[in-house]
């Protein structure tokens, strides 16, 4: 592992149901971000290759992280609303050997009661939500701390 130097770093952000409509759907909750301009924000912030995968559908989802973790060395996961039920996704989670931080845009503590429980969480290294891209970029940062400090 401590052969690779620190741009060579692989991360992926995996985006949940519905997030493939940013910059449509919600915008007074969401903002006007597109998929593309978070993925190009991040990229452009780290200095790192950070590529993207969404899907509307869980066991997508699944396939994604278990793919991560030969491909990437952390991944960023919005995991949409199946951040509040999806146990399979905290088992993927779980099941990888590649770091994940969870990330919502939203402030999810502060809208309807049942956005305010993360099933995925707790199989997450960190949780960064309510500030839109900062969110993001903080997720971001956290991760390739992490992922530099256990390589080195």
């Amino acid at each position: 592992m401590g052969s690779k130097s620190s741009n060579e770093y692989r991360y992926l952000i995996i985006h949940g149901p519905n997030l493939n409509l940013l910059g449509e759907r919600e915008p007074d909750i969401y903002g006007t971000l597109t998929e593309d301009r978070i993925a190009q924000t991040i990229c452009d912030v780290s200095q790192r290759d950070v590529d993207l995968y969404q899907s509307n559908h869980e066991g997508d989802l699944i396939d994604a992280l278990h793919e991560a973790s030969r491909e990437y060395d952390g991944v960023i996961i919005n995991p949409g609303a199946l951040t509040h039920y999806s146990y399979a996704i905290y088992d993927a989670i779980r099941a990888i050997d590649v770091p994940v931080v969870e990330v919502h845009l939203s402030d999810i503590n502060g809208r309807e009661a049942f956005r305010a429980t993360s099933v995925t969480a707790p199989a997450c290294r960190a949780q960064y939500f309510g500030e839109g891209i900062e969110s993001y970029k903080k997720a971001m940062s956290f991760l390739q701390d992490l992922v530099e400090r256990e390589v080195d």
